[in-house]
């Protein structure tokens, strides 16, 4: 019978990141103390490291965020006008 995959909390993975970035112990040492192979700790460290910028991105999201307001506000006029022409049909036919 084959033993079910652990799941681990975010708040967990980023504590054995930490812990992985002080270096106070080797990966060896973590990996015991917290019972996780050390390849998951090189990986969660890997992604703290990549992620930490986020962090002090004050509140912004990285990457490129476009303003599609004015294309949605253009598709709600399109889609009104279309239901004021099927609500005069509808009224003509009925």
């Amino acid at each position: 019978m084959a033993t079910k995959r652990k799941s681990h909390t975010p708040a967990f993975k980023a504590q054995v990141a930490l812990a992985a970035v002080r270096g106070d112990r080797t990966v060896n040492e973590l990996a015991a103390h917290f019972g996780v192979h050390p390849t998951l700790i090189h990986a969660w460290k890997k992604q703290l490291l990549a992620g930490a910028e986020q962090v002090f991105a004050g509140g912004k999201v990285a990457g490129p965020a476009e303003d599609k307001t004015p294309e949605l506000y253009e598709q709600i006029g399109r889609l009104k006008v279309e239901l004021d022409w099927v609500k005069k049909k509808a009224a003509a036919i009925g």
